[in-house]
C-alpha cells in the first residue's frame, strides 16, 4: 500500500470524524524520534501463509481453533491476551495500547513483533509505553504519511490495520476469528469504527483477489466512496 493510494481514504476518514491531521502527524514525528527501522524479514512467518487475524469480540474464545489451524497468527490488541493464555501463539501485535499496553511490551521483549500506531490521541500511551519496549521488535506505524521509521501499510483501526499488514507481509489468505462487525455490546463510536472497518476489508480483499467470509451478506450494501 502506497500512501498515495492510501490517503483518499484517509481523508475521507478524518471527514467523518471530525479527527485532526495535525494531531496524527504530531503523534507520528514523536514516535518516528524514537523508533528504529523495522526489520521486515521479522514477518516472514507470515508470508506465504494462511494467517488467521485475530479480534477482539468476545466470540474469539470460541473460535480459538481457526488460529491454531492457521499457520501464523495476527492479533489486533487485546486478542493476543485471549490467543496467548489459550496456549496460541501470536507471530504479530497491532495495537494503539488502548488496551493491555502491558502485553505489547512483554512481546517485544520476547521477541515477537509488535505494530504500534500513532495517532491523535493516545500520545499519552505512546509515552508511556514505547519507552519500555525493546525497540527492535516494534513495527512504528501510522494512518497519516509515513515518516522515518514510520510506516503506513494501511488500516484504521487495530483489527483491519491487522489484516491490511498481513497482505503487506505477503499472507496467502487470511480468515477473522474473533471478529462480530454487529457487536451489541459496543458504544457508538466503536460501531462506528466497526463500520469503516468492514468498508476497508471491502477495498483489502478486492485488492487481493479474494473474499472474506467475514463479509458474506454485507458487500452489496458496502461503498467506497474515496476511489
Amino acid at each position: 500500500m502506497e500512501f498515495d493510494t492510501w490517503e483518499p481514504a484517509y481523508e475521507a476518514v478524518l471527514a467523518d470524524f471530525g479527527f485532526d491531521r495535525a494531531g496524527d502527524e504530531a503523534a507520528r514525528d514523536w514516535l518516528a524520534e524514537r523508533a528504529e527501522p523495522f526489520e521486515m524479514h521479522r514477518l516472514d512467518p507470515l508470508a506465504d501463509a494462511r494467517v488467521a487475524v485475530a479480534g477482539g469480540a468476545a466470540s474469539l474464545a470460541d473460535e480459538l481453533d481457526a488460529c491454531r489451524e492457521a499457520d501464523a497468527v495476527v492479533a489486533a490488541s487485546a486478542a493476543a491476551d485471549v490467543c496467548r493464555e489459550a496456549g496460541v501463539a501470536v507471530d504479530l501485535m497491532v495495537t494503539d495500547l488502548d488496551k493491555t499496553p502491558a502485553t505489547a511490551v512483554q512481546l517485544t521483549r520476547e521477541g515477537t513483533p509488535v505494530a504500534v500506531a500513532a495517532h491523535g490521541d493516545n500520545r499519552p500511551a505512546l509515552e508511556q509505553y514505547v519507552p519500555r519496549m525493546d525497540p527492535e521488535w516494534v513495527l512504528a506505524t501510522t494512518q497519516a504519511a509515513p515518516r522515518g521509521p514510520v510506516v503506513n501499510f494501511g488500516g484504521f483501526t487495530d483489527g483491519d490495520r491487522a489484516a491490511f499488514l498481513a497482505d503487506e507481509a505477503g499472507a496467502a489468505a487470511l480468515s477473522f476469528p474473533g471478529w462480530a462487525l454487529d457487536d451489541p455490546t459496543v458504544d457508538a463510536m466503536k460501531r462506528r469504527k466497526l463500520r469503516w472497518a468492514e468498508r476497508l476489508l471491502y477495498w483489502l480483499e478486492r485488492r487481493r483477489g479474494e473474499r472474506f467470509d467475514l463479509l458474506e451478506g454485507r458487500r452489496e450494501a458496502l461503498t467506497l466512496d474515496w476511489l
